[in-house]
């Protein structure tokens, strides 16, 4: 499958890679690595509404600031590459046409819900990021890794394995770290830009957040509501939701930790638990992901969905 992959690159004359809504350091450091690879002929697709909405803490990352939005994009791209995306549902609807009319698809993957939307998937569950997944396919076709590249899988990794810290990292997680860093990049500095360079509004609306967070089932649970109204108010960006959820399930005591935020006609959530498996709450949904990480859609509102997603997490509970 790897040479097929590398074949219907080869042979594009004009390839889309796709990053998954609120997209976070693994999907856009797998997309600034493909398209280091893949050169002029490619374009990145941040799903985001507007410009406003432009995540600005990977900025450092090689091509993410000529990336296209929904605003901008053509509808000319013959192969398309989902990074990093577990479900056809975390593309958005425009996004979605323009997949589904291209004469070829690929999937690159960790999630082991991902069911396999694209015409050739290459999903490696379980793994722990997708920028590892991407590592091991750049070296089967044995391309050269360079500093660009490796600046955004190494981003890709350290994010989503939580510096390291997450029970998806192995002994061959690290040899790749060692890897890339062998490439002449600044870790340190990656760790500093993905870590200690936030706005303040960023830090203001997550502290809000956290602080209006209710517990319920002997404080097993904790959860925190993002309304269109905190929203505007401190302007915040798709990427100002990241860690907010790995906050809470953090507390002492609590087993299960969720971050519902309001949308147009549904309710997005994010699921962080300890020790059952946050795919059984997410899947109830027609969501997925990880075993202590996922996320989900509910098509109700915001009120309407914190109760169906508590009735389902007090039965796991």
């Amino acid at each position: 499958m790897e040479r097929e992959i590398l074949n219907l690159i080869n042979d594009s004359l004009n390839v889309l890679i796709i990053t998954h809504v609120n997209p976070d350091g693994d999907t856009l450091g797998c997309a600034s690595a493909l398209k280091s690879f893949i050169g002029d002929k490619a374009d990145i697709l941040i799903q985001i509404k507007d410009n406003f909405n432009f995540p600005t803490t990977y900025n450092f990352l090689p091509h993410i600031n000529t990336s296209k939005n929904l605003s901008n994009l053509e509808d000319k791209y013959d192969l398309i590459i989902a990074v990093d995306i577990a479900s056809f549902d975390r593309i958005i609807d425009n996004a979605k046409n323009i997949f589904s009319k291209a004469q070829n698809t690929i999937s690159i993957d960790h999630h082991k819900t991902n069911k396999g939307y694209a015409k050739l998937n290459y999903i490696k569950g379980g793994i722990s990021s997708t920028g590892e997944v991407l590592y091991d396919l750049f070296k089967a076709l044995n391309i050269e890794i360079t500093k660009d590249i490796a600046i955004g899988l190494y981003a890709a990794i350290l994010t989503d394995t939580g510096c390291f810290k997450y029970e998806s990292t192995t002994a061959h997680t690290f040899k790749i770290a060692n890897e890339l860093a062998q490439c002449g990049i600044n870790t340190s500095e990656i760790a500093d830009l993905c870590y200690t360079n936030k706005p303040k509004n960023l830090i203001l609306f997550q502290s809000e957040l956290i602080s209006n967070a209710k517990f319920c089932l002997n404080d097993k649970i904790a959860y925190t509501l993002i309304t269109k109204e905190i929203l505007e108010k401190y302007r915040a960006k798709d990427e100002y939701t990241e860690g907010i959820c790995e906050t809470l399930r953090s507390i002492a005591g609590v087993e299960a930790a969720f971050v519902l935020k309001e949308m147009e006609n549904d309710t997005k959530v994010s699921i962080r638990t300890k020790e059952i498996d946050a795919t059984k709450i997410a899947q109830k949904f027609n969501g997925g992901g990880h075993k202590r990480a996922a996320g989900c859609t509910i098509k109700s509102k915001i009120n309407q969905a914190l109760e169906k997603l508590l009735q389902e997490a007090k039965t796991l509970l």
